[in-house]
């Protein structure tokens, strides 16, 4: 089963077992020091949670934040991520054999595990663990640990 959602003309989607809630967008808090590709961050019932800038990290081009937009909240790794999209679609069922692996397509599709060949188009299936390489990560570790300081502006 796959969530899927539009960000510019593009339609991707995450596996259901990764998606965690979806929800409409709130405004998003710039966190310094981070890595370009980190929006910022939201309050989610109480845990500070990255929102990953799909728009930047693909070359679709910045966008400000719309009350229409939504924000799907998903398992990337040992941390919960969030995205923004501008239309969260529908869940459809797909079968492995419509799934094609990103790399047997293109090498550089480090960020997409695949493709889902659906009857009104293919869709890429994100990869939100693969999302921030290690430095990327390593650098949202500390601006995140730096905004929990005593001491850090809230």
């Amino acid at each position: 089963m796959l969530l899927r959602f539009e960000v510019g003309e593009t339609r991707f989607a995450l596996r259901t077992p990764l998606v965690r809630e979806l929800a409409r967008a709130v405004p998003i808090v710039p966190l310094p020091a981070a890595p370009p590709v980190i929006e910022g961050v939201v309050n989610l019932r109480g845990t500070i949670v990255p929102i990953l800038d799909l728009r930047a990290r693909f070359s679709l081009g910045a966008r400000p934040l719309d009350p229409g937009d939504h924000l799907v909240f998903a398992d990337a790794g040992s941390r919960v991520v969030g995205f923004r999209v501008d239309r969260a679609l529908d869940i459809v069922s797909v079968s492995e054999d419509r799934v094609e692996a990103a790399r047997s397509v293109t090498p550089a599709a480090e960020y997409i595990e695949g493709f889902a060949k659906l009857d009104d188009g293919l869709v890429l299936i994100h990869d939100p663990a693969s999302f921030l390489s290690r430095a990327e990560s390593a650098k949202l570790d500390e601006a995140l640990g730096a905004s929990a300081a005593p001491g850090a502006p809230q």
